[in-house]
């Protein structure tokens, strides 16, 4: 290439352009959520939507292994040993949206409801809520047999059961395969979510965790306006809502991963996560400061936390240990990993801030959980948003006041006004048109050198030298 500039310049413009325009047939980009505020539903009862009936046995959470010794790295990694000593949640309610949480003797739980059975939210048939719960505010070991905590153990935990793998509802296909129900299938949908986070604030939660997650494929039509109205009822009456940026799966709506350039590079969206700024979006973070290779990237991830080979409390009924793990089909053990579980460390937190500082707002409890999360880098991104959570700096770091006009104090604030969208397809469609035409003409020059190299070769005769 070294005798052709021409040649070079032609064929390093095709591939810059190329890797400019993304991959082809992405169907990739979406603007901001806008929230209607109309869409909000306060009178729904504290009831399934319609009947469902439970189709699988209930999930049996284990211990594997060798007895849990010490205090477990991650409450180390988080340095909540020093965090405790400012603030353990005191006064503080969580409501966990979830699929019931167990009373089990390490928990201060509130029955809050059940949206999936006839419950009061205290059964679980699937484990995953008591271990969101566990890890929100379990309280330590009486006798000290282990060195488990949950982050704000002297925090009220509030039960509402509002999804369940093990429930279908009667004489329908499963709620996942539609476009209104939640990505891991079962019973409960985005509505159903949305009543429950409504119901959460009118029984005094100071703060929400939702560890559950609806995907759909950017372009389709959106079926959450009801959820997004409930969170910013949420936001408006002073209740930190913290939710789970989701899961990629190999199967359902929650397969694809994002890109990390923005909203032009979202190909999925994941709902409650996206609707910032009126929840905390948690990723999952390895122990290395890596995102965990499931975490789901978003413009709106806020802040990460720890989400893999974790611990927590027993779900089954009369269960006074701990698990970290669940027996599957195959005979294997599948470990506690997730951003669900992530997003209870902050929920937490967000639990200790509120303690800590009861004047503050929603607002001003979220911004200081992000600005002293600790990133690789300056600013934020979308696979880790600001960083790792740090529990002691966002307990005694000085963090300017928000500027903004205070919903805690009956402000009412709109929805989020995006930018104007701009679909990325017309430039993409023009830069494909370009990227052919320059590639067509690369082929052709290359296809003229034995042609243009003959008509420089000088004239050689008989005789000469």
């Amino acid at each position: 290439m070294r005798e052709f500039p021409a040649l070079r310049a032609v064929v390093v413009a095709a591939v810059t352009m190329a890797l400019v325009a993304g991959p082809a047939g992405a169907a990739l980009g979406v603007p901001p959520p806008v929230v209607d505020p109309g869409a909000l539903n306060t009178k729904a009862p504290v009831a399934p939507p319609e009947p469902a009936e439970q189709r699988l046995l209930c999930s049996q959470p284990i211990w594997s292994g060798p007895a849990p010794t010490g205090i477990p790295a991650v409450q180390k990694m988080l340095g909540l040993a020093d965090a405790w000593r400012f603030s353990r949640g005191e006064g503080q309610t969580v409501a966990v949206i979830d699929t019931g949480v167990t009373a089990h003797p390490r928990l201060l739980v509130r029955p809050g409801g059940d949206y999936v059975a006839d419950s009061d939210g205290t059964a679980d048939c699937d484990g995953h809520g008591t271990l969101v719960a566990g890890i929100i505010a379990g309280r330590p070991a009486p006798d000290g047999s282990d060195g488990f905590s949950g982050v704000a153990p002297a925090a009220e935990i509030l039960t509402v059961r509002q999804t369940s793998l093990a429930y279908e509802a009667k004489n329908r296909s499963r709620a996942g395969d539609d476009p209104g129900g939640m990505s891991a299938g079962g019973y409960g949908t985005v509505d159903s979510l949305a009543n429950a986070v409504v119901h959460a604030v009118d029984s005094g939660a100071t703060v929400i965790n939702i560890s559950a997650v609806s995907c759909r494929p950017a372009g389709t039509d959106a079926v959450d306006r009801a959820l997004g109205a409930s969170l910013q009822y949420a936001f408006e009456r002073n209740v930190v809502v913290v939710a789970a940026a989701g899961n990629v799966q190999q199967q359902g709506a929650c397969k694809e991963q994002n890109g990390t350039a923005g909203w032009n590079a979202v190909g999925t969206v994941a709902t409650p996560a996206w609707f910032a700024p009126y929840v905390l979006s948690v990723a999952s973070i390895e122990p290395d400061g890596s995102p965990s290779p499931f975490t789901l990237y978003g413009p709106w991830v806020s802040v990460a936390a720890p989400g893999s080979n974790l611990m927590s409390l027993d779900s089954k009924p009369g269960g006074t240990g701990l698990v970290n793990g669940t027996p599957q089909a195959d005979g294997q053990v599948a470990p506690v990993n997730g951003t669900s579980f992530a997003s209870a460390y902050v929920a937490g937190l967000a639990a200790l801030v509120r303690a800590r500082f009861p004047d503050l707002s929603a607002r001003q409890v979220m911004e200081r959980i992000t600005r002293t999360a600790h990133g690789p880098g300056n600013g934020r991104d979308s696979r880790i948003g600001a960083g790792l959570i740090d529990p002691l700096a966002a307990l005694t770091a000085v963090v300017p006041p928000a500027a903004a006009q205070d919903p805690a104090h009956g402000v009412a604030i709109a929805g989020p006004t995006p930018p104007p969208y701009v679909s990325p397809w017309p430039r993409r469609v023009g830069l494909a048109g370009a990227v052919g035409a320059l590639t067509l003409l690369a082929i052709v020059l290359v296809l003229s050198i034995p042609f243009r190299r003959e008509q420089r070769m000088p004239l050689v005769l008989p005789g000469d030298d």
